[in-house]
C-alpha cells in the first residue's frame, strides 16, 4: 500500500475517534476514547513530519492520562452511598431534576416529571446528591419513571447501590419494580443492575 495513503487513513482514524469522544456521555469514555485519538494524532503528525500536530497531541495525551488516573483513583477510593426518601414537592429534588432534565431525557425521553403521588429518593454519594429515582409504588409493585445519575457519576456505582446493596424498595413492601428502557444507553444500564427484559418491552427485577 502507498504509504501516503496510509498516512492518509490513520489522518482519518484519528479524526473519527475525536468524533466519537465527543459524543460519549460517560466521562471515562470521554477520555479513553479522546486518549486514543491523541495518540493516534501524535502518530500521524510524526509520520507526516507535521511536528506541531505531534506536540499538541502528545500534550493532550498527557492531559487525558492525568485525568484517568485521577479518575480511576477516585474509583479505587470507598464512597458512601445512601437513597434519602424526600418529598416530591422537596426543593432540593425539584431544582436537581430541573437542572439536569435535559441530560436525563436523552436516555428516558418519556418521564412524565415529577408528581405529588410518587416515591421520590435522592442518590448520595459521600452525601453529594448525585442521582434520583422516581416511582409510582402500588402495594408491592413500583414502576420507575425516572432512574437518573449525574454524567461525572455514571459509572454503575450509584446505580448497583439502589438495586443490588440497598433496600430502598424491599424495605417499603415493594417485591417487584418494573420500568421502560427508551434508548439503549438505559437498556444495557437496566440489564447491568439487574432487570430483565420481559416479552412485551417492559424491564422487570423481582425480590
Amino acid at each position: 500500500m502507498d504509504p501516503a495513503l496510509l498516512y492518509e487513513l490513520l489522518g482519518y482514524l484519528a479524526s473519527a475517534l475525536i468524533v466519537v469522544s465527543l459524543l460519549m456521555t460517560s466521562v471515562l469514555r470521554l477520555r479513553v476514547i479522546g486518549l486514543a485519538g491523541a495518540i493516534t494524532f501524535t502518530a500521524y503528525g510524526l509520520l507526516i513530519e507535521a511536528y506541531p500536530i505531534a506536540i499538541a497531541n502528545g500534550a493532550i495525551v498527557f492531559i487525558h492520562v492525568f485525568h484517568l488516573r485521577r479518575m480511576l483513583r477516585a474509583r479505587a477510593t470507598d464512597a458512601w452511598f445512601e437513597a434519602v426518601e424526600v418529598s416530591p414537592d422537596s426543593p432540593v429534588l425539584r431544582r436537581f431534576v430541573d437542572f439536569h432534565a435535559e441530560d436525563a431525557r436523552r436516555f428516558q425521553p418519556d418521564f412524565p416529571g415529577i408528581r405529588p403521588e410518587q416515591l421520590a429518593l435522592l442518590v448520595l454519594r459521600d452525601a453529594v446528591p448525585v442521582g434520583v429515582v422516581l416511582a409510582e409504588v402500588t402495594g408491592h409493585e413500583a414502576r420507575v419513571v425516572l432512574d437518573y445519575v449525574t454524567a461525572e457519576h455514571r459509572d454503575l456505582r450509584p446505580g448497583r447501590f439502589v438495586w443490588i446493596e440497598s433496600d430502598a424498595f424491599t424495605s417499603r413492601g415493594v417485591r417487584r419494580v418494573t420500568t421502560t428502557a427508551p434508548t439503549d444507553d438505559h437498556a444495557r444500564y437496566l440489564d447491568q443492575v439487574g432487570f430483565s427484559r420481559a416479552e412485551d418491552g417492559v424491564w422487570v427485577r423481582e425480590g
